[in-house]
């Protein structure tokens, strides 16, 4: 499979992004089999931004490849602001074979990637949260046998990780119901290019403000209401996304046998403490699969899988 980045959800085709599944779920059940598929490779981790299920599973899972992983935190301060991007992306392209970016613009990672020379991969920016979304379609596939036929709505807040959502299961073919309060849902232009990439998939893709618009779902994903770095005060937005929240009673009328978060989950805001520990909850398999997803892609951009 011909990838040289992995940066944005809309830039993989359906065989690529089914491709990736089946290569994580293999890593997954056989993980001995790639213990030294990277082996002699280093792999740059640079986030401007905090992190633990991301800067842990990225760190863990190049070694459980046989690679080697170095993190550089927020102390160097935002790229761009100590020295240019692309003096960045050349200086590291030297040491490293890969680079895993966590940042607050999506176009700092395009930047890297245009002069690295070497993959780059999107741990999260302002747009996209690709790998996210890879372990999340990871995860449905192992609790749906069909997931051409899975409907999936995201209820609350329009950020990062519904886009790349949205992407993900139009390009697959996964009916998505995107829910959010008005002026608070997509970009028209995010939207505008998942509806393209669902006409040509087959996949039902539908937005609204209305939760009782929901419908019949088998998965319901949420995620803060207030995204990391917005500094938007929680009790400021409780009033407008209280009637958002996903919980016992949602589930039960939408038919929703599985409940998905990304976290860090602030409970009793966007999800119920009673419900994200529940059996229905299938967060915890989220965060593992982070794991499985990235060295799928790691494996896919540094390595031929076995």
């Amino acid at each position: 499979m011909s990838l040289k980045h992995f940066l944005a959800d809309d830039q993989l085709n359906q065989a690529q992004l089914q491709s990736l599944i089946t290569l994580a779920l293999k890593m997954k059940q056989n993980p001995a089999d790639y213990q030294h598929l990277l082996a002699g490779k280093s792999v740059v981790m640079l986030f401007e931004k905090p992190s633990l299920r991301t800067h842990i599973s990225f760190d863990i899972g190049i070694q459980k490849l046989g690679g080697h992983a170095l993190y550089i935190g927020q102390q160097n301060g935002q790229l761009g602001e100590r020295e240019r991007v692309s003096d960045v992306a050349k200086n590291l392209a030297c040491w490293s074979d890969a680079i895993v970016a966590r940042v607050f613009k999506h176009q700092v990672l395009q930047e890297l990637a245009a002069h690295a020379g070497k993959p780059v991969i999107n741990a999260l920016c302002d747009l996209y949260h690709p790998c996210q979304a890879l372990a999340d379609f990871v995860t449905l596939t192992e609790n749906f046998a069909d997931l051409s036929q899975v409907k999936l709505a995201y209820v609350g807040d329009g950020n990062n990780v519904s886009n790349s959502l949205m992407l993900m299961a139009a390009t697959l073919g996964v009916d998505f119901t995107l829910v959010c309060p008005t002026g608070f849902g997509p970009q028209a232009e995010m939207f505008n290019k998942a509806k393209e990439i669902a006409q040509a998939s087959g996949s039902q893709l539908s937005l609204t403000s209305d939760v009782e618009a929901l419908g019949q779902q088998d998965a319901i994903y949420t995620d803060t209401w207030v995204s990391m770095g917005d500094e938007t005060k929680v009790e400021d937005i409780l009033a407008t996304f209280a009637a958002y929240q996903v919980n016992h009673e949602l589930m039960n009328s939408a038919g929703a046998k599985v409940v998905m978060h990304c976290q860090p989950a602030h409970l009793g805001q966007e999800i119920t403490a009673e419900l994200f520990d529940s059996e229905l909850s299938v967060a915890t398999s989220q965060a593992e699969n982070r794991m499985w997803a990235q060295n799928a892609v790691l494996a896919t951009l540094l390595a031929e899988p076995v």
